[in-house]
């Protein structure tokens, strides 16, 4: 089975695919975040600070390390998110502006063409994104927003961001046919909904693989990029959801 775990920022994706990889015994693949990229291939620069060509790039660099660790494990996986996310994330800064924690910033853009450039650039990255969806994939479980916006500094966001993110997610799953199963509800009961609807195995019991997951998050690197460029790291000790 090569399951992605979907969801927009703060749905809990992080925290259920490393449960569940623990759960099932099934490896787990992610590519690291925007952020984490950030300080090699635009070194002084903050997320907030790219311009949407920047975006791309990094886009690019996540969906390549994505692909790349997916294409180690043919025999299945649980992946902390999917290619979809890349496009999903650039989109919605084009819709929203260049500042999505921000108010609308229609000042992001030169002018209304320059905008639809870049809407087109991104419709073009999505096809592209979507392909390797359907042939990576071979089921989603979709994580709704249940949880706040968590305020450590490392997600870039605002509500609208996250309520506009889930839609395109959801929209873009439903028009790619790519089997879909929306789990909602406390960390146990997701890992619970999950195994039943895609019948897999398990090899210890749920709350084992809480605690390891748990474990896990409170090691969570949450420094910015100019600390990770600096070499300072903070540790998260914010708890994932319940």
């Amino acid at each position: 089975m090569k399951l992605a775990i979907s969801g927009t920022y703060s749905s809990g994706k992080t925290t259920t695919s490393i449960a569940l990889s623990h759960l099932t015994g099934i490896p787990r693949t992610h590519a690291r975040t925007m952020r984490e990229i950030l300080p090699r291939l635009l070194p002084g620069r903050r997320l907030e600070e790219c311009t949407i060509p920047q975006l791309l790039q990094l886009g690019m660099a996540r969906y390549t390390e994505r692909a790349v660790h997916e294409s180690k494990l043919p025999d299945g996986f649980i992946s902390d998110g999917s290619s979809l996310h890349e496009w999903v994330y650039g989109s919605v800064r084009v819709a929203v502006g260049l500042h999505p924690g921000r108010p609308r910033d229609p000042a992001g853009f030169r002018s209304a063409d320059e905008r639809e450039f870049f809407v087109q650039v991104m419709d073009a990255m999505g096809a592209v994104m979507r392909r390797h969806a359907m042939d990576a994939y071979d089921a989603f479980a979709h994580l709704p927003i249940e949880f706040p916006l968590a305020a450590d500094g490392h997600r870039p966001v605002s509500e609208e961001f996250r309520a506009l993110s889930d839609k395109l997610l959801l929209d873009a799953l439903g028009q790619a046919g790519i089997p879909v199963r929306v789990i909602g509800g406390s960390l146990g009961g997701r890992l619970n909904q999950i195994v039943g609807a895609f019948d897999l195995p398990t090899v210890m019991p749920v709350n084992k693989a809480i605690g390891l997951a748990r474990s896990e998050m409170s090691r969570t690197d949450t420094s910015d990029e100019l600390a990770r460029r600096d070499g300072r790291t903070v540790v998260s000790t914010a708890k994932g959801p319940a």
